[in-house]
């Protein structure tokens, strides 16, 4: 007998995530009751299709197998039962991104609101991860990066304008220690780091007129978090490199100052990433347009 397709997507969604846990948040289900559903699945076609440990689960020979088929079947039944949302009256579904925390902090906060009021059945969650994942493995619509060179079978939308960096640091500590004039006399200087979630340390970028420099900082504190860098850096803790969205009002009240900015040339917007040749969900298709709209506002000319 063929297996229900709510146990066959619940099947495909564990073992994806590897958690029970994590699938069942997904799908809006209790850990026992996505148990109960595999459970069941592996009843009705005699075989073991997970195995199951205290802290792990993952697929059994038969599992992947299986995986690697549905994977692509279910994907098309999803892109059938996606298609009829065009026809509704008011748009709905849901939406995964993986974005990384800058891009949600300084671009996509500020741009919620407006979208969530007006497409109220629409979902939207925002996973910040900085590393590059694989979207389509981890379960993710569309991921955002800053114009990283991307897979071939990945389609990009640009949906940012060009960010730059600003080194900054307090009144104070500039007048105790001196203001640098070159990336080279930031050896002589106490500067907050940064660390990634994956654990490395940050090196700096530097750039002016074709010399690029590339500079692994000293200092007494490391943070993982760029607001954070900038309130250190505004207590006189030492010299900081952020994205300039999180300095502006630090900057504008006069808690810090720019320095080495002719260091810090402007770099490549956001891009929206998601896999081509997939059915666009018409839930994608508004953010995209609605990320888009943004986009061109900001690129006109002022007056």
């Amino acid at each position: 007998m063929t297996p229900p397709l709510n146990e066959l997507f619940a099947f495909a969604c564990v073992a994806r995530h590897r958690s029970f846990r994590a699938a069942a948040q997904e799908l809006g289900l209790s850990a026992s009751a996505l148990s109960h559903s595999l459970r069941q699945l592996e009843a009705r076609l005699q075989v073991r299709l997970l195995h199951r440990t205290t802290r792990s689960v993952t697929a059994t020979e038969a599992g992947e197998a299986l995986l690697a088929q549905l994977t692509p079947a279910l994907a098309q039944i999803d892109g059938a039962l996606e298609s009829v949302n065009d026809y509704r009256a008011q748009p709905q579904g849901q939406l995964r991104l993986n974005v990384p925390r800058t891009a949600a902090y300084l671009l996509l906060m500020p741009l919620l609101p407006a979208f969530l009021q007006r497409y109220p059945q629409i979902g939207l969650e925002l996973v910040c991860d900085d590393r590059l994942v694989d979207i389509v493995g981890a379960g993710f619509d569309a991921g955002m990066r800053f114009g990283e060179t991307l897979a071939a079978d990945m389609v990009a939308v640009r949906v940012g304008l060009p960010m730059r960096f600003a080194v900054i640091a307090s009144p104070g500590y500039l007048a105790r220690h001196g203001t640098p004039l070159h990336p080279g006399e930031l050896a002589r200087h106490n500067c907050i780091r940064h660390r990634f979630g994956n654990g490395a340390l940050y090196a700096w970028e530097l750039e002016k007129d074709g010399e690029a420099l590339q500079i692994q900082p000293a200092g007494q504190l490391t943070l993982s978090e760029q607001p954070l860098m900038v309130e250190a850096a505004a207590a006189g803790l030492g010299i900081a490199l952020v994205f300039e969205g999180y300095a502006e009002q630090a900057l504008a009240a006069g808690r810090v100052q720019r320095v080495l900015a002719d260091w810090c040339p402007p770099m490549p917007g956001l891009y929206l990433y998601y896999p081509s040749g997939r059915h666009l969900p018409l839930a994608m298709r508004l953010w995209i347009d609605h990320l888009k709209a943004n986009l061109a506002a900001l690129e006109q000319p002022a007056g």
